[in-house]
């Protein structure tokens, strides 16, 4: 079974770039004879889709690069470093690399993608004989909790108060849902729980006996961060600021001051904005120089590539699947309608996890899925008398559950492993099977 899901995806996935194509024009011909509309109004969609979630991505590339230069930082490279000598067997290192990566992302997605994959890499260098597609498999499967997690973008949202909420929701919810209902509500906390055991314990059990991949040394080479100082004999007063801790410190402490405000003083929420600024905090304060974080900065920016590159093209798709041309019809509205139909109050959450599943594979974004399925889902569930916290974790759980076989969001983890997606998405495929199964579970038991 895992040779022939390795093998199927070498074989027919081909580069993220090239899938995104793809699945424009896969969405393009289901929208024209679905949806009655035209091809005119199909490219006018689409176009007019593609600038619509900049905002979004900038947000998404800032978490990413923030959290991998944080995670660059010397201090945390260290700990990481540290923790990678401990595993003594592949099983071992396998199982420690799906776990730190889960909760990591958990905590937060972009600084547990690359932690996970920064810590995977490490680990090869200190351990001989581990097979370095899975390990690097398995420390991209921790993500696939993310959207259960602190920084999931759906639940953070509907715990937003304001006119946006009332808006996106076509009036279903009035008030805001609190995360107590849906990240930290204990049934979504077992459903997190349930799947890092099951991909840990798959992950270990693919590492073969005979015959692992080992890496070759040159995909773990590192490019230094230099910052030149020693080679300053009389630095400018330019120089001297660069190479100054007080202006990190300035400004890292004016960044905690201003969240200790916002958090602890005038009841802000965890949304995006906030992560970003505790990480960009963290990171100019670890690294401790001002040209020392940009450097690191500047690197980690280049992960971002493939998503500020990509996420053009999948605004687009989304604007294929939420227009609505002359007859009235949008793709997203008849997958969501075709979901509700066949619904009851048990079965809801598990169909609006799948449909979610399904247009994470043309919309790998949080925020495209609120835009698509907010206003139908929530109104829908409301009529089931179906909670809306519960509704809300389903779309969330749907929207991570496909990206282990979406390689949008490997991309990042890609770059810095040096692997292409074909070298993993296989072990995936395998993860994709277990985690499903268990997650439907979870949203069965809870709609109970």
């Amino acid at each position: 079974m895992i040779k022939f899901c390795v093998r199927l995806v070498q074989r027919w996935l081909p580069e993220p770039f090239i899938f995104a194509i793809l699945l424009t024009f896969v969405a393009a011909l289901i929208a024209m004879p679905v949806c009655h509309q035209t091809s005119i109004e199909v490219v006018e969609h689409w176009g007019g889709g593609v600038w619509n979630l900049l905002a979004f991505a900038m947000q998404m590339a800032l978490v990413l690069v923030c959290g991998s230069a944080l995670a660059a930082a010397p201090a945390v490279k260290r700990s990481i470093s540290a923790l990678a000598r401990v595993p003594k067997t592949p099983a071992g290192a396998i199982a420690l690399v799906t776990v730190v990566s889960a909760l990591a992302c958990w905590l937060n997605w972009g600084f547990g993608l690359i932690v996970g994959v920064i810590f995977a890499k490490e680990m090869a260098r200190q351990l001989q004989g581990i097979d370095y597609r899975l390990l690097i498999a398995s420390a991209y499967s921790g993500f696939v909790v993310w959207h259960a997690g602190l920084s999931g973008s759906i639940p953070l949202t509907m715990a937003t108060p304001g006119e946006a909420l009332v808006k996106a929701t076509n009036g279903a919810l009035t008030a805001p849902v609190p995360v107590g209902q849906t990240i930290l509500d204990p049934h979504n906390l077992v459903m997190v729980l349930l799947v890092i055991v099951g991909i840990t314990l798959a992950n270990t059990l693919m590492h073969p006996k005979q015959g692992a991949v080992t890496v070759d040394p040159a995909l773990l080479e590192e490019d230094a961060i230099t910052h030149h100082s020693s080679l300053i004999t009389k630095p400018t007063p330019a120089q001297r600021m660069e190479q100054s801790p007080v202006l990190s410190w300035l400004i890292g402490l004016l960044l905690v001051a201003y969240l200790v405000l916002k958090l602890g003083f005038r009841g802000g929420q965890l949304d995006l904005g906030t992560v970003i600024m505790i990480f960009l905090a963290l990171g100019l304060l670890l690294h401790g120089t001002p040209v020392a974080y940009v450097r690191a900065f500047g690197k980690a920016a280049t992960g971002a590539a493939g998503i500020i590159l990509q996420f053009p093209f999948y605004a687009g798709i989304m604007g294929i699947i939420t227009g609505v041309g002359a007859s009235g019809i949008g793709l997203g509205n008849v997958l969501a309608d075709a979901c509700i139909r066949i619904s009851n109050p048990t079965t809801y959450p598990l169909l609006t996890f799948l449909c979610a599943a399904i247009l994470n594979m043309f919309v790998p974004s949080g925020g495209g899925h609120w835009a698509i399925q907010a206003p139908i889902m929530f109104t829908a569930g409301a009529d089931l008398g179906v909670d809306p916290g519960l509704t809300g974790t389903a779309i969330a759980w749907g929207d991570a559950w496909t990206n282990l076989i979406q390689p949008f969001w490997a991309l990042p983890a890609l770059a810095i492993a040096k692997l292409s997606a074909k070298d993993i998405m296989g072990y995936c495929l395998i993860d994709l099977l277990i985690t499903g199964a268990i997650i439907c579970g979870g949203l069965l038991v809870w709609a109970l």
